[in-house]
């Protein structure tokens, strides 16, 4: 009997080590992963580990780190939004319109393109929960509104001739660091307490979790998604902002494609497309991770078809696996 006992003890210790070894993998398998693509360009490229390679993809990733976060917060609702590529767009002509030189207040600009996405933002949160449009219906118009209103506004041509202060803001850095990183890393910290440490925050997950229990149990549920979209909106005004300084110039086609990477960024980062569940670390390593494997296929000089295909099959690799949790 105290031999069966024995047995039995030893074989759920086995299974209770399994399921701790199998959590720790979901949980933290894109660090690792992200180790291992950093390790093999590494070795395949001379340039991938210099110093200047290094800080420019920190550059890089910056925009798609910030979109990443506003498309957190939405598809934690169990939301989308595919309007954020048009909306950096948008918010970058009304940016850059305001800090042309001779005439640019650096202030206004900024507030101006944050004002740009904050309302689209707010308009597609409004109609997603106020009149019960699906979100991916939503933001699919709103992406033909805004990219539209972009070419009426600059009859298809480039904002150009910025002032050298709001240059600053894309291409400036302080000790060395980019003000775009600088920039993300301070917004990463104000959303990662606004997610983990206030009740705005536990909402987003219950509403994702199971939203007519989360109105049952008296949240508002439509002043959430509205805020939820809202945030999405501002910090890819935010985007606009970063990437026409960066640029030099308000471009009528930016931010296409952004809104896939932004996503993108999210799934490979562990956040569940059903709502409810995933954490903003993964999505930011999630953009890293992007952005170090288009940096390390750019010095392969493997083309940009063939990039396309990598990143489509890390993202359905990563929604699998997410689907295995």
């Amino acid at each position: 009997m105290e031999v069966v006992q024995e047995k039995s003890k030893n074989l759920n210790t086995k299974l209770e080590s399994g399921v701790r070894l199998k959590n720790f993998f979901f949980n933290y398998g894109i660090i690792f992963a992200f180790i291992f693509l950093f390790v093999i360009l590494s070795i395949l490229s001379n340039s991938f580990l210099t110093f200047e390679n290094i800080i420019n993809v920190l550059r890089q990733i910056s925009i798609n780190a910030i979109l990443a976060i506003g498309a957190t917060f939405v598809i934690l609702t169990a939301g989308i939004d595919l309007s954020v590529g048009s909306i950096v767009a948008l918010a970058g002509i009304v940016t850059a319109t305001f800090a042309q030189s001779g005439h640019s207040n650096l202030i206004i600009s900024i507030v101006m393109g944050l004002a740009v996405g904050l309302f689209v933002g707010f308009i597609n949160g409004f109609v997603t929960a106020k009149w019960k449009v699906a979100p991916f219906i939503t933001t699919l118009g709103m992406m033909a509104v805004a990219r539209g209103a972009t070419f009426v506004y600059t009859g298809g041509q480039p904002v150009a001739n910025l002032s050298q202060s709001f240059l600053q803001i894309g291409g400036g850095d302080i000790a060395k660091i980019p003000l775009p990183v600088i920039i993300t890393v301070v917004v990463s910290i104000i959303f990662m307490v606004l997610l983990y440490k206030t009740k705005f925050g536990r909402y987003v997950y219950a509403i994702g979790g199971n939203e007519n229990a989360a109105k049952i149990s008296g949240i508002k549920v439509d002043k959430v998604k509205i805020w939820v979209y809202s945030i999405s909106g501002l910090l890819a005004g935010l985007a606009g902002i970063i990437l026409t300084s960066r640029v030099s110039s308000g471009l009528p086609q930016a931010g296409d494609g952004y809104e896939l990477d932004a996503i993108a960024a999210v799934v490979i980062g562990g956040t569940s497309l059903m709502g409810g569940k995933g954490r903003l670390w993964g999505s930011l390593i999630g953009a890293l991770l992007i952005g170090v494997l288009n940096n390390g296929l750019d010095l392969l000089n493997v083309s940009s078809y063939w990039q396309q295909i990598v990143k489509g099959c890390i993202i359905v690799a990563a929604v699998m696996i997410e689907r295995k949790k």
